[in-house]
């Protein structure tokens, strides 16, 4: 990764329904304009999303999204309302923020669930998109949620139980996510702390079974573990606000786009299959498979900018 860098411009962009959305550029104000697309839902950026992209080519916009961050109000609490936190409104806020900082086109940058906005944006604006770089691929299929909240039970039985057995036993059947949102709307403090903490300890769990993965979630600061648990379990307790396989349904759109996917060995998370099958419905895609990693970790980020530094040469030759 690059050395650490300050922006150079950043504000808040009022979004409407009372959202504020914070945004800061870095690099060259002459460069390759590029947007980073945070994880989570509800990851937000961080300084070392800046350090991705080579600031001698690139002009990177990185903005946190709606309820996380910077960006305001924050989804900490149960009065705090998510009825216009969606995908279509992210997708929005994208769409506002690149014309507010007069971008004709980017290349669209993601991570995790940061993959499953920029391919829905893609598709809904190809007209927008340069290239894509897709680290840690989603897209925000129910079975990819089932996945991770349920069929993982299976390879980490000790901590599942530990996972399912906050929520009421009549819930533990169905969608869990949706089950957990509920526990973080309730209006008892403690129960939604220990929500949070039971929700960051099991994605933890199963980030990777690469040697040497260290948990980072479960250690993070309780106010951080609320917005995140709160925006994740929002937004896979309603499918990611898609119709279920619209991202591979929808492929044809950005066929043309040129793309990098990169995706980890190990993400036992988000197993290498997604990343396949978009490969595969992707004609001006290539997958790169980091052998060392899992959701993140090991090498990746090296290969992740790496990634991001080719896409510069492919669009601005030497």
């Amino acid at each position: 990764m690059y050395p650490s860098i300050e922006p150079y411009g950043s504000g808040h962009l009022e979004a409407g329904d009372g959202h504020a959305v914070y945004w800061e550029v870095v690099g060259s104000p002459d460069g390759l304009p590029a947007v980073w697309l945070h994880g989570g839902p509800g990851a937000p950026a961080s300084p070392n999303s800046r350090r991705n992209f080579d600031p001698a080519r690139y002009r990177a916009v990185i903005f946190d999204q709606r309820g996380c961050g910077r960006s305001r109000p924050l989804a900490d609490n149960a009065d705090t309302d998510l009825s216009t936190n969606t995908t279509d409104h992210l997708v929005a806020d994208m769409e506002r923020l690149r014309s507010h900082l007069g971008v004709e086109r980017w290349v669209v940058v993601g991570g995790s669930w940061g993959v499953t906005l920029a391919l829905v944006y893609a598709q809904r604006h190809p007209q927008r998109v340069l290239g894509m770089v897709l680290g840690a691929v989603t897209s925000g299929r129910s079975r990819e949620t089932q996945w991770i909240t349920r069929d993982m039970g299976r390879v980490f039985p000790r901590q599942w139980d530990r996972f399912v057995e906050l929520l009421p036993e009549a819930e533990r059947g169905g969608d869990l996510a949706a089950a957990y949102a509920r526990l973080l709307a309730r209006p008892d403090q403690a129960v939604r702390e220990e929500a949070a903490r039971r929700w960051c300890g099991w994605e933890d769990t199963h980030m990777s079974l690469a040697p040497g993965y260290e948990p980072h979630l479960s250690v993070r600061e309780l106010s951080w573990q609320m917005v995140f648990a709160r925006l994740v379990t929002h937004y896979w307790g309603h499918g990611c606000f898609l119709a279920d396989n619209e991202v591979l349904a929808n492929m044809a759109r950005i066929a043309h786009i040129p793309a990098t996917l990169v995706h980890g060995l190990h993400d036992i998370s988000g197993p290498l299959d997604t990343a396949w099958e978009l490969h595969k419905a992707w004609p001006a895609s290539r997958l790169v498979v980091v052998e060392d990693a899992g959701h993140f970790g090991g090498s990746m980020g090296q290969q992740f900018t790496a990634a991001i530094d080719a896409m510069a040469d492919q669009l601005r030759p030497a």
